[in-house]
């Protein structure tokens, strides 16, 4: 351990040198590649965007931070690991954060970032929900054919009283339950809800809100809804079938499909027997079940081995083959959930601490913009670099964390990278990219 007094350290001896250290270095910074999240910020508008639709109930005359001052001093803090709010009381005056906001003075407080999470009304989640749909759109260089609409659910943990905490009997703690959209790496929404529902509620009005927004702006594309077994709701199949939007969706398995199978299983048992290597089909049938107004299309995955047999139910209006829709299109939905817990761990999607449940639902929106930013750098920047299909959290690791030395004076702000940084070439790279 080192010996430390009156902000003094020492790490023993090198040779006949001692080691010591101190934190009086000056303007230095932990945070290098805020330069970068500046230059995609600037090439997406994102900050601007949610300034432009945030509520600001805040007297004119009084105002010194500005809110698109504070979006980004937000979003660059998430995008950096700082989850926190407590962690601006320091991180306000780190002169490379206030470069990369754009102002040479004090950055906002936490209690003023809490007063900013704490007044949005719920216009501004209607808002930045449609911040993040317009930021989708707005990376498209060309009309797409096809757009997959992944939903899903998962918990945010609570540990205080918030309001609206329910205990959860599948997660097995107090939570909240919020509902996503993803289409590819995008998210298009994080909707915050009590977790004592059905784990489908809310699905099919998010859904069409959805859908009517990207038919505004492509009326010819293909959209695909594709959920796991707890979102086959009849109100949202047949929603779908009305406006012509396809959907594969999981099927939860009952003694009238099981029946339906068995035939199918017999044969395969009989094969299993014979040659003792485990069977695997991928079949369809028609099947309706009593909520239903008619029979639908399932495909069904069986497989039998030595636990005997193990089957999965698809529901869905495509025609394709059934190995196609089941191995390659509905098993690649897992893809949606590694994107959900992408936001949630690596840029704090689970900080659910306020007390009130709006300002939670701001927090959670936070964390999807800040998302939403990490996944457009590493679009615009990354492409054919090793980070290209790194998760944000080794982007943070690799590219954003770098000492750096500031030099300010009236003419010119320099910042001194470490010469020797193991991803030099990458960060270049990425600079060059994002050079207007």
């Amino acid at each position: 351990m080192p010996k430390c007094t009156a902000g003094q350290m020492e790490f023993g001896r090198l040779g006949r040198r001692v080691l010591s250290a101190d934190f009086d270095g000056g303007a230095l910074s932990s945070d290098g590649g805020l330069m970068l999240l500046r230059r995609v910020d600037e090439r997406v508008g994102l900050s601007r965007a949610v300034a432009s639709v945030m509520h600001d109930g805040r007297d004119p005359d009084r105002i010194t931070h500005d809110m698109r001052a504070l979006v980004a001093q937000r979003l660059y803090a998430l995008c950096c690991g700082y989850e926190d709010l407590n962690d601006h009381g320091a991180l306000r005056r780190d002169p490379l954060m206030q470069t990369a906001v754009g102002v040479t003075r004090d950055l906002g407080s936490a209690p003023t970032l809490c007063r900013l999470e704490n007044a949005a009304t719920q216009a501004d989640v209607g808002a930045l929900h449609r911040v993040l749909v317009e930021q989708f759109i707005a990376s498209h260089d060309a009309v797409p054919d096809e757009l997959i609409l992944d939903i899903d659910a998962s918990d945010v943990p609570l540990h205080g009283d918030q309001e609206g905490r329910e205990f959860h009997g599948y997660y097995d703690h107090y939570c909240y339950l919020p509902l996503y959209v993803f289409c590819g790496q995008s998210m298009l929404a994080c909707y915050l809800r009590r977790s004592r529902i059905d784990g489908a509620k809310n699905a099919t009005a998010l859904i069409k809100v959805l859908v009517a927004r990207l038919r505004l702006t492509w009326p010819n594309v293909r959209l695909i809804v594709r959920g796991d077994s707890g979102f086959c709701r009849q109100r949202l199949l047949r929603w779908c079938e009305k406006y012509r939007v396809d959907y594969v969706i999981g099927l939860a398995r009952n003694k009238r499909l099981e029946r339906l199978v068995e035939p199918l299983e017999a044969r395969m048992h009989a094969a299993y027997a014979q040659s003792g290597a485990k069977q695997r089909e991928i079949d369809e049938l028609r099947y309706a079940a009593d909520s239903w107004n008619k029979e639908r299309r399932v495909i069904t995955r069986l497989e039998y081995g030595s636990q005997g047999t193990n089957p999965r139910f698809i529901v869905t209006t495509l025609t394709d083959a059934p190995s196609n829709l089941y191995d390659t299109l509905y098993c690649a939905r897992g893809e949606a959930e590694n994107r959900i817990k992408e936001a949630q761990l690596d840029l704090f999607g689970t900080r659910a601490s306020c007390h009130d449940f709006l300002a939670n639902q701001i927090r959670l929106l936070l964390a999807g913009l800040a998302y939403t930013l990490m996944i457009s750098l590493r679009r615009l920047a990354l492409q054919g670099t090793a980070l290209q299909c790194a998760c944000a959290a080794t982007i943070r690791v690799r590219l954003l964390k770098i000492g750096v030395a500031i030099i300010r004076n009236t003419r010119r702000i320099r910042l001194m990278f470490a010469s020797h940084h193991p991803y030099r070439d990458t960060f270049l790279s990425a600079a060059q990219a994002l050079a207007p």
